[in-house]
C-alpha cells in the first residue's frame, strides 16, 4: 500500500471516529444531531455498504423512500423489504459514496435527515458559483448591451452634429442669397422705374407734332 493511500485511509479511519459516533447517537430528534460531512474519494473502492446498495439498486430490489438534492450533492433513504433494511445514501452527482444501513425505522430516518444536512452543506460552496456565475453573466450581457446603446447614442450624436453644422452653413447660404435677392430686386425696380419712365418721355416726344386726342360730345 502506498504512502499516500495509507495516509487518505488513517484520514478517513479519524473522520468517521470522530463524526461517525455524533450521527450514531442520533435518536428520535435529528434535528439536535450534528451534521455528518465526508468528502468523497474517488481514488478508493466502495465499501460493501456502498457495493451492496448499488447491486440491490441495479437488481431492482430496493425502494427509494425519500431522496433530497443540493446542487449536485443529495441524499437518499431506501427499503429493501426482503431483509427489511434501510439504506441512508449519500451522494454526487448520482454517485454514491456514503452508506449507512439500519433495520430501525427511526435510527434510519435520523441518519438520512443528517445525510440531508452534508448534502446542504457540501453544496453551499457549489450553489455559491453557480450563482455568481450566473450573476456575472447577467452583468457581462447588461454591460454589452449597455455599450451598444452607448455606441449607438454617439453615432446618433455625431451624424446630428454633423448635420447640424450643415443645416447651419445651408441657412447662412440662404439668408446671404436672400440679401443677394433683395438688393438685385432693388435695383431691377429703380431700373423697371427708369425704363417706364423714358418709354413715357420718348411717347410723349413721339407724339408732340400729332393733334391731341378730342374728347367726344356729351349725349
Amino acid at each position: 500500500m502506498k504512502p499516500m493511500t495509507i495516509a487518505r485511509s488513517v484520514l478517513i479511519m479519524a473522520v468517521c471516529i470522530g463524526v461517525l459516533p455524533s450521527a450514531r447517537a442520533v435518536g428520535n430528534d435529528a434535528a439536535s444531531q450534528p451534521v455528518i460531512i465526508d468528502i468523497p474519494d474517488d481514488g478508493q473502492p466502495a465499501n460493501g455498504d456502498v457495493a451492496e446498495l448499488e447491486s440491490l439498486s441495479r437488481d431492482g430490489k430496493i425502494v427509494t423512500l425519500r431522496k433530497a438534492f443540493n446542487g449536485s450533492y443529495g441524499a437518499s433513504l431506501s427499503y429493501y423489504a426482503e431483509s427489511m433494511i434501510y439504506y441512508a445514501a449519500l451522494f454526487q452527482q448520482s454517485k454514491v459514496w456514503r452508506v449507512y444501513k439500519t433495520q430501525n425505522d427511526s435510527r434510519a430516518e435520523a441518519v438520512y435527515a443528517d445525510f440531508v444536512k452534508s448534502s446542504a452543506t457540501l453544496a453551499d460552496t457549489e450553489i455559491r458559483r453557480i450563482k455568481l456565475e450566473a450573476e456575472k453573466a447577467y452583468a457581462d450581457k447588461q454591460i454589452a448591451a449597455q455599450t451598444d446603446r452607448a455606441n449607438r447614442l454617439q453615432a446618433d450624436l455625431a451624424i446630428a452634429h454633423a448635420q447640424q453644422g450643415q443645416v447651419a452653413s445651408h441657412q447662412l447660404e440662404q439668408q446671404e442669397a436672400i440679401r443677394n435677392l433683395r438688393t438685385e430686386q432693388a435695383a431691377a425696380q429703380a431700373q423697371l422705374r427708369a425704363l417706364q419712365q423714358r418709354v413715357q418721355d420718348l411717347q410723349r416726344q413721339s407724339d408732340s407734332d400729332l393733334p391731341p386726342p378730342q374728347t367726344p360730345p356729351l349725349r
